[in-house]
């Protein structure tokens, strides 16, 4: 089927509006660390049944220990800190906002890729990185006292999405060298489109055991056992897990299989213009020209970082 790796990016772009939207919901509703928490048992229970359909074993097949520690922390850094802080900016701005902030998180994953892998950050690299900032910077400043630019967002809620986008792209780079560790010391053969799913568990577990930390700090468990019994708030864990882990990486590892990488990431980074939508008809989140040109500026600011 012609473009069937394009459809399915596309796909992939409305998987993730829906997992920001359940996660906004869900947030509000149940908090950040109960929602977190749960998000994390669920897919730990999803992914003992997927291995167990595949390859006869509820568990993740074996590898080292240089492995494991790889992965964990980058379940730390892209779950733990990283999700809390996304969630966080949910409740403050909106997932409509969280989402365009996150378009960031290639920038940060390419600085981090230099200082770790040594891997080149190209001139055109650069411009990209300038325009989606510039489309950043249009949705969320504004004119303010004496003609002076103003934040238009609550400062908080800026800095969990900044936080956030930092955290998914350095994440994202410990989980590439998490991963290269984890395939070069598997024990057993291993199809290459179960290696993530194997992989996110190991920062699945170190998701969990942070998670109960920081819970375990602040209220205690009192706030989970309210969450388990509120329907509508698991009814949100359980699709937020669905569309994110499973739908949203199933099917953008399937769409690499069918198109180009880069075209793939593109329309897979359209979330940002996606969610405008769905944003004001459920939390009545206003739409302006300013908010949609800048959505739409940061949406080329990614699609040049990875064509280019």
């Amino acid at each position: 089927m012609q473009y069937i790796g394009e459809l399915i990016s596309i796909g992939v772009a409305f998987s993730w509006t829906a997992t920001a939207l359940l996660s906004e919901f869900g947030s509000k509703r149940m908090g950040n660390l109960t929602l977190n928490i749960t998000r994390m048992a669920i897919t730990l229970i999803f992914s003992c049944i997927l291995f167990w359909l595949t390859g006869g074993a509820p568990l993740p097949a074996g590898a080292s220990t240089e492995a494991y520690l790889w992965m964990m922390l980058s379940g730390l850094v892209g779950y733990v800190i990283g999700d809390f802080c996304l969630f966080q900016c949910y409740i403050i701005i909106g997932s409509k906002f969280g989402q365009l902030f996150m378009t960031l998180a290639p920038i940060t994953a390419a600085i981090m890729a230099w200082f770790t892998l040594g891997q080149e950050i190209r001139p055109t690299a650069m411009l990209a990185m300038f325009v989606t900032l510039a489309g950043i910077a249009i949705s969320v400043l504004g004119r303010g006292d004496h003609h002076k630019l103003s934040l238009k967002l609550p400062l908080a809620g800026v800095l969990f999405a900044i936080g956030a986008a930092v955290c998914q792209g350095v994440g994202l780079v410990l989980s590439k060298i998490g991963m290269d560790h984890y395939q070069a010391s598997l024990t057993t053969d291993l199809a290459g489109w179960l290696l993530p799913f194997h992989a996110n568990f190991f920062r699945c577990v170190a998701g969990i055991m942070g998670f109960a930390v920081l819970m375990a700090l602040r209220k205690g468990f009192a706030p989970l056992r309210k969450g388990l019994h509120d329907g509508k708030g698991m009814v949100a864990a359980v699709l937020t897990t669905i569309f994110g882990p499973f739908v949203g990486v199933g099917a953008s590892l399937l769409a690499v299989q069918y198109t180009a990488a880069g075209i793939a990431s593109t329309l897979m980074a359209l979330t940002p213009i996606i969610i405008i939508l769905p944003a004001y008809w459920i939390f009545k989140q206003p739409i302006t020209m300013k908010s949609l040109l800048g959505a739409l500026i940061s949406v080329i600011g990614v699609s040049l970082f990875f064509l280019l």
